[in-house]
């Protein structure tokens, strides 16, 4: 087999579904879309399938999620 495993140093692209989420390009680590701090594809817990984002925390995802439903966030797909 000639596969290699991702690189930790490489930030991953994932697409991200209601309970599991794909990855686009492999790599260690995606960026919380509110802190900007890395998550690593191992310890990655929360997002948001509407939003497209990566949490780093369930208290992040839980303030991000209220805020998109009072309206001060849009989708990507309303832009």
């Amino acid at each position: 087999m000639n596969s290699k495993p991702p690189q930790s140093n490489v930030e991953a692209v994932l697409q991200y579904f209601p309970g599991e989420y794909h990855v686009v390009k492999p790599g260690g680590f995606v960026i919380c879309a509110v802190t900007g701090k890395k998550v690593s594809i191992a310890a990655l817990r929360y997002w948001s399938a509407e939003l497209q984002e990566p949490y780093a925390s369930s208290e992040i995802a839980t303030q991000r999620y209220q805020d998109w439903k009072a309206g001060k966030l849009e989708t990507k797909s309303s832009r």
